[in-house]
């Protein structure tokens, strides 16, 4: 996949936005099962778009860390501080 930190960071917010979305309607409709199906969709989107910028920038939760020998959650720059 050859996406940059930026597109990758825009398809997390996207993804992550519209599980929030769906999971309240969840809240209110759980055997909705378009809801439910689509709540499958943009979690593995996420995960996928999650584990892709890993991949390639780091860690963008503290348990991605998996380094056995040096803590890399502190390493670089933050996303929001436009780390490369």
């Amino acid at each position: 996949m050859n996406t940059s930190r930026d597109q990758l960071m825009e398809m997390i917010n996207q993804a992550s936005f519209a599980m929030d979305d769906v999971l309240l309607f969840l809240d209110t409709h759980p055997c909705d099962q378009a809801a439910l199906n689509y709540y499958h969709y943009v979690a593995n989107a996420r995960m996928n778009a999650m584990n892709a910028y890993q991949a390639s920038y780091g860690p963008l939760l503290a348990d991605q860390v998996t380094s056995d020998n040096y803590w890399t959650w502190v390493t670089g720059k933050w996303p929001w501080e436009g780390g490369n």
